[in-house]
């Protein structure tokens, strides 16, 4: 198996299937995986391409494109969230999937790696096309979702009244109430409480771990955090309530910093009034491009793929780097910064809290019972840091690189298992 057979065929090209190619290839030299069911892990089960036409609200049809990947059902079914973004394309939907089947593996979730999107500014859209287009989209992939098929959630782009309008429709579709058949739906609907705060109370668990390991009080500690959306600024308030000083942020609109730490109240009450977080009078705007270069203890890169790259790998001045986003860091960065004394907590690992919680929901839908609050953050805590120390612990053991650890636990379930069902017929 190598990067340019992994490329063939619909995937192209793409910069962030490539990612993940290369990081299964890391995998594969420092693991034995039978070369088999690596070839099988190295392209998605199911890659659905779909046409989703909608009636604009100027009363033209717009045709939009829609995708989805369920790279692995061998573990239970394809989970993965569903996001909206000019961006989009196959083999960055492609590359989620993969990583979100590794990261279900490093949690122990009865789940396969799916991804989903539609090229689409959502910005741009109204309410009602938003609706349309979430519902005609949930009706071209009725033949191939399902509870026990393919769970979607909210990720860049898409919200709660997303996953509502994609379990309504497949209600309608079915004849009954099925909350199961998505996670990240609002509580009235059989949402989970908590599951919104999830990825970014997970990346706090695992930042918080990685400064006791390596010996820095939080009271102490300054953070900078790229991307102030639903997991940035959970991760910076919860950052913020241990102690940690938030030094700078960042959105799709701009940057701004202020070292003696930023009023994240005052923020979120500016940016409640509709005004844009480069505008905040508490800090100084800054370049977007000096956000991640900005000196401080723990970086939370927790936007889009691909943001620390052999460009700015070294310029990184902080002790953490705490993976939020999917994917923020290429290879060529990883080996620039294997020489350096940033403690990494990978992205398959650290924003791992998201599918948990999504996991609890859908049990929570299954059985009709329950959990509270202190529930789902006591389990979410236990689970996140008892895979953090198997990832730090293979880490220290083979001597590599905590991605590379990390991925590996996903891999090697995942592989297992694949060995143990074999291959029909």
């Amino acid at each position: 198996m190598d990067a340019q057979t992994a490329s063939h065929g619909l995937f192209g090209e793409s910069p962030t299937f490539q990612m993940a190619i290369r990081q299964l290839q890391a995998v594969a030299e420092v693991v034995e995986i039978d070369q088999n069911i690596l070839e099988r892990l190295a392209q998605p089960k199911r890659s659905i391409i779909v046409s989703v036409p909608i009636r604009m609200d100027a009363g033209h049809t717009h045709t939009f494109v829609g995708y989805r990947v369920q790279h692995s059902l061998t573990s239970g079914p394809a989970k993965g969230g569903l996001r909206y973004h000019p961006s989009v394309d196959l083999g960055e939907v492609a590359a989620l999937a993969m990583w979100m089947s590794w990261k279900c593996g490093i949690m122990n979730l009865p789940f396969g790696g799916g991804k989903g999107g539609i090229a689409c500014d959502p910005e741009k859209l109204s309410m009602g096309e938003k609706e349309r287009l979430t519902r005609r989209f949930t009706e071209e992939l009725l033949p191939v979702i399902g509870p026990r098929m393919d769970v979607m959630a909210p990720d860049l782009g898409t919200d709660e009244q997303t996953m509502a309008w994609i379990m309504d429709t497949y209600s309608m579709s079915v004849g009954y109430a099925c909350p199961e058949i998505v996670t990240g739906k609002p509580v009235e609907i059989g949402g989970c409480v908590g599951r919104r705060e999830a990825t970014g109370r997970g990346v706090v668990y695992c930042v918080m771990q990685a400064l006791k390991e390596i010996g820095i009080d939080p009271a102490g500690a300054t953070a900078v955090v790229q991307g102030y959306g639903n997991v940035g600024s959970i991760a910076a308030h919860e950052l913020s309530l241990r102690g940690v000083k938030i030094v700078a942020l960042g959105d799709r609109y701009g940057a701004i910093r202020n070292l003696k730490g930023i009023d994240l109240v005052a923020l979120n009450k500016h940016m409640a009034e509709g005004k844009l977080l480069k505008a905040f009078g508490g800090a100084e705007a800054i370049d977007p491009e000096d956000l991640l270069t900005t000196p401080c203890t723990i970086l939370v890169p927790a936007a889009l793929e691909r943001q620390i790259t052999e460009k700015n790998a070294a310029k990184l001045k902080c002790r953490v780097l705490a993976e939020g986003a999917n994917g923020p860091t290429t290879p060529d960065a990883d080996e620039i910064l294997a020489s350096s004394d940033i403690f990494v907590i990978p992205d398959v690992l650290c924003n791992a809290g998201g599918v948990t919680v999504s996991y609890f929901e859908w049990v929570q839908d299954i059985q009709q019972l329950w959990w509270n609050d202190a529930q789902v953050n006591q389990r979410l805590e236990e689970l996140m840091l008892k895979s953090f120390a198997q990832v730090r612990s293979l880490s220290q053991q083979r001597k590599v690189g905590m991605r590379t650890a990390a991925i590996s636990l996903g891999v090697l379930k995942v592989a297992r298992e694949k060995a143990r069902r074999g291959l029909y017929p």
